[in-house]
C-alpha cells in the first residue's frame, strides 16, 4: 500500500490561506484518486476535496467550493490543497486518502490508504 504523510498545517487568521501537501511514498500515486478529509472536534469525519488520477476530475464539498483548490503533481507524488479566504469553521484536522477513484472519497468511505492528518486552526 502506498503510505501517506500530511504537512503544511498551522494557525491561521480568518480569510488568510495555507496549502497542504500529502507525500505519498511506496507506489506511485498516480495509480490513486487522492481525497481531502477534515474533522473538527466533536465532529464526523467529511469529504472536502477528490481528484481523479490524471487530475483532470475535481470535486468539492459545498462548502469549501470556490475556496479551496485540490491538485497533484505525479511526478513529485505529491497531493495538494490549496485553502483561501479561510474561516473559523474551517478548523479541523486534515486527512488525506488514496483509493482507486473518485466515487468512493467522494462519497466518505475510501478503502485505501490514509495519512496521519494535519492541524489546521482558524482564529477569528
Amino acid at each position: 500500500q502506498v503510505q501517506l504523510v500530511e504537512s503544511g498545517g498551522g494557525l491561521v487568521q480568518a480569510g488568510g490561506s495555507l496549502r497542504l501537501a500529502c507525500a505519498a511514498s511506496g507506489r506511485s500515486l498516480s495509480n490513486y484518486a487522492m481525497g481531502w478529509f477534515r474533522q473538527a472536534p466533536g465532529k464526523e469525519r467529511e469529504f472536502v476535496a477528490a481528484i481523479s488520477r490524471p487530475g483532470v476530475n475535481k470535486y468539492y464539498a459545498d462548502s469549501v467550493k470556490g475556496r479551496f483548490t485540490i491538485s497533484r503533481d505525479n511526478a513529485k507524488n505529491t497531493v495538494y490543497l490549496q485553502m483561501n479566504s479561510l474561516k473559523p469553521e474551517d478548523t479541523a484536522v486534515y486527512y488525506c486518502a488514496a483509493d482507486s477513484t473518485t466515487q468512493s472519497l467522494r462519497a466518505g468511505a475510501p478503502t485505501g490508504s490514509w495519512g496521519q492528518g494535519t492541524q489546521v486552526t482558524v482564529s477569528s
